[in-house]
């Protein structure tokens, strides 16, 4: 029984990642098209000189950063606040957001704009974008805060309150230090899924606000591209880092 598990779960992972290793493989190869002409490393050092991709990596990076530190700082706070008031009902409506398709999100999004932006006369942009990606990542944060509070012990707090500490004290120094473990893993977290969102951004971005994903995938509706195997290879060894460092951490949560 354990070596057909054993197996199973091997057939599991290479279905999962076999699409991956051939990427990788013909990431290095000489030819432009899906056949082995020989090993080069040159479609990597062409994606540091393709304008297009460059700007895309700011813009990503950019979206990315902004919208990670925000929600952080929210979602941390919102997480605390659900912890202390003790509504369920609210904190399992957090799961509604992560259900809802990408693309009923993304087009409620940009209904709302449109409206909103009807009364500020302000175009679609790269302020669109982040705004999009911190509505979707707050939950994230909420989620993984709430698992890291519900571990401690509230005697701590308790504890500091009697011995002459008022609740900012408490909260800087006993329930941060606490939670931080937490707070780095979502924060990793919102970072790698508002790197690598698609869908949402596609529908809100204005001119000049492309992302890294959106020039990938207009520039592989055009063909299958050695520049952006070498690419995919990169963002996907980057984001596994983020991935395993916050799942990690996740886990000490």
């Amino acid at each position: 029984m354990k070596r057909f598990l054993a197996l199973y779960a091997g057939a599991a992972y290479l279905f999962l990642y076999a699409p991956l290793f051939v990427l990788g493989v013909f990431s290095f190869n000489a030819s432009k098209i899906a056949a082995w002409r020989g090993f080069t490393c040159n479609w990597y050092a062409k994606v540091f000189h393709d304008p297009a991709l460059l700007d895309g990596t700011m813009n990503s990076l950019t979206i990315a950063l902004v919208a990670t530190i925000v929600s952080t700082i929210i979602g941390t706070l919102a997480g605390y606040a659900l912890w202390k008031k003790r509504l369920p009902w609210l904190t399992n409506s957090l799961y509604l957001s992560l259900l809802t398709p990408e693309i009923v999100t993304g087009i409620s999004l940009l209904a709302f704009f449109e409206w909103a932006f009807h009364f500020l006369h302000v175009q679609l942009g790269m302020h669109t974008v982040i705004l999009a990606h911190i509505s979707f990542s707050l939950a994230y944060v909420v989620i993984v805060i709430l698992a890291r509070l519900r571990t401690l012990d509230p005697a701590l707090e308790e504890a500091a309150l009697d011995l002459g500490a008022n609740e900012w004290e408490v909260f800087r120094r006993i329930t941060v230090p606490l939670l931080l473990p937490g707070i780095i893993a979502a924060a990793l977290l919102c970072f790698t899924v508002s790197f690598d969102d698609y869908v949402i951004t596609s529908l809100v971005a204005g001119v000049n606000s492309e992302t890294l994903p959106m020039i990938i995938y207009a520039m592989a509706r055009k063909g299958v591209s050695p520049e952006v195997n070498a690419l995919s290879v990169m963002i996907t060894m980057g984001l596994g880092v983020f991935i395993l460092v916050a799942g990690r951490l996740e886990q000490r949560a």
